[in-house]
């Protein structure tokens, strides 16, 4: 299906005119045909048909309202006639069609959680609203419900994105799929589950995310905007023969499912410890070296393996210990 503008139909305002005038004209008419009537033979039946004529009018001339649209900026209407499609409505502007023609919006009634669908606080939730078969050619914004996902090491995951998108081709959003925010909202899932499953959750060993056949650091939490970036693509390919174009793909909630939080919590906790371990004692290491050479550089002492054992022994408690050091006083000899 191909899109078809219609652009020469912005001549709304002139048929308003033109048909309330011409109901002006069918009253006066009418009262014209009145007191042509109270005459004989010709004035009489000239009266008749008058009458008539302006009786159809004002009877069927209203059906010329029926082809009024109006459209606001960022609004296209899709018609149809009879069931063919004769063509898109696009940009602002008061424009006249044929009046029997159809505007098709099978996503008219659809509400997601998305720009456009969320209600205001001040709407009563009592109030009917009816369904505007206009297309927002706007930039909209989907923000799906959280999914858990297993990540390629098996852990459950939560992960919620959020996708801006907009309607680039009307006859294809409206004809070659069934609804086409359903179709969106349904893509978005599928292609963030496809995508998820190839990354860790962190940095991993032996994990290759790029297909390559090599291991990289790829990982949810370190390559957050390579892995929107996929997940864009990825939907973009799923949804072009919707006629629609996706802006931005962006993660906006990432964490372990609720069954392992704590158990990784704890194994991140162990890991930073460990880190931190590894640089108190690196630094402490070097700190005892130095102490070492400056004693034998200014031969302050003169200390035999058994002392610089004793030492150094004593200098690693006191800086890898967590508490402060408690000196003893040694008024003796060390033999």
């Amino acid at each position: 299906m191909k899109e078809k503008i219609l652009n020469s139909q912005k001549n709304g305002m002139l048929v308003l005119l033109l048909t309330l005038a011409g109901y002006v004209l069918a009253v006066l008419g009418i009262v014209v045909s009145a007191f042509l009537m109270e005459g004989f033979g010709l004035l009489k039946l000239l009266g008749v048909v008058l009458m008539v004529l302006c009786i159809i009018y004002v009877a069927l001339a209203w059906i010329l309202f029926c082809g009024l649209k109006v459209l606001k900026p960022q609004e296209a209407l899709v018609l149809t006639l009879f069931g063919k499609y004769i063509g898109t409505l696009k940009g602002e502007g008061f424009y006249f069609v044929n009046p029997f023609c159809s505007a098709i919006n099978p996503a008219a009634r659809t509400k997601l959680n998305q720009s456009g669908d969320v209600k205001s606080k001040g709407v009563n939730p009592n109030e009917i609203e009816m369904p505007s078969k206009k297309l927002s050619l706007k930039i909209m914004t989907l923000n799906n419900a959280k999914q858990k996902i297993n990540d390629c090491l098996g852990n459950p995951i939560e992960i919620g994105i959020a996708v801006t998108w907009r309607i680039t081709d009307t006859a294809k959003a409206v004809f070659n799929v069934d609804n086409y925010k359903e179709f969106l909202s349904l893509q978005c899932d599928s292609a963030l589950r496809n995508i998820v499953r190839i990354y860790p959750y962190d940095v991993a060993p032996n994990v290759d995310t790029t297909g390559d056949g090599h291991a990289d650091e790829g990982s949810l939490r370190g390559s957050s905007e390579t892995v929107a970036l996929r997940i864009k693509d990825e939907i973009q390919q799923r949804v072009l023969e919707a006629g629609i174009e996706i802006v931005e793909a962006r993660i906006t909630h990432l964490a372990y499912a609720p069954e392992i939080a704590a158990v990784m919590l704890q194994r991140q906790q162990a890991s930073a410890i460990i880190d931190a371990r590894k640089m108190i004692v690196d630094g402490a290491v070097g700190m005892v070296e130095m102490a070492l050479e400056r004693l034998n550089e200014n031969n302050v002492v003169e200390l035999d393996e058994e002392r610089k054992a004793a030492m150094v022994s004593n200098l690693l408690v006191v800086l890898c210990g967590n508490h402060d050091a408690q000196p003893v006083v040694n008024s003796g000899s060390l033999y």
